[in-house]
């Protein structure tokens, strides 16, 4: 019988729930920061590409998939510095790639970025594109975006560790991926306007992906 994988308790693959999880992240950004756009982009290391993993809003459609230089662009940049960034003027970046922007058939006006990571191993980027700018106070926003990149991250350090190996017991939650949902709750329980109800279902998921471990 052909290996498919690790699997859950529910049918389908544990990568699958994972990648679920991942689209429910970028899902919520999209509502959590009223923005045009949100994608993850995965590092493929052997080609040194990044990889649109999960995409929601504008330009979604056939995007998953899509791959470019991981040196190129702000989101190359933000992978290589290893910090977060918010960009006002895309235009007036240096490191915006229009190129690149232009093929994904959405040319944001601005937009905010974080790097992924595993420890110290580069996962890939978590982009938000044109933010509502209700969100007036920066840092603030930056901080929201600081707690969605953890979950991404913690998601796909679970993805790459179920391509490595079966999932065969052990505990249902590490220490780290505990302490990046607990924080995010609690980021998550101050937000008013019906937005902390689309971004518990974000906790929810991570809990369920989790709890399957085991």
């Amino acid at each position: 019988m052909k290996d498919t994988g690790p699997q859950t308790g529910h049918g389908g693959t544990a990568e699958d729930d994972h990648r679920r999880l991942l689209r429910s992240v970028v899902r919520t950004a999209v509502a959590i920061f009223d923005a045009q756009a949100s994608s993850i982009a995965l590092l493929d290391q052997a080609d040194g590409e990044l990889v649109f993993e999960a995409v929601a809003g504008k330009g979604e459609d056939g995007l998953v998939g899509r791959r470019f230089p991981a040196e190129r662009g702000i989101a190359g940049w933000v992978l290589q510095s290893r910090q977060p960034v918010e960009v006002q003027d895309v235009d007036r970046d240096a490191h915006f790639a229009r190129d690149i922007a232009e093929s994904t058939d959405y040319v944001p006006k601005a937009l905010m970025a974080a790097p992924l990571f595993a420890g110290d191993e580069p996962l890939g980027v978590l982009e938000v594109l044109d933010r509502s700018q209700e969100l007036r106070a920066p840092l603030a926003a930056m901080e929201l975006l600081a707690l969605f990149a953890d979950q991404a991250s913690v998601a796909l350090a679970l993805v790459q560790r179920g391509r490595r190996e079966r999932l065969t017991g052990g505990p249902a939650v590490e220490h780290g991926d505990a302490a990046a949902v607990r924080a995010l709750a609690e980021e998550i329980g101050a937000l008013d306007d019906g937005r902390g109800a689309a971004a518990r279902r974000i906790v929810s998921d991570l809990a369920e992906v989790l709890r399957r471990r085991d």
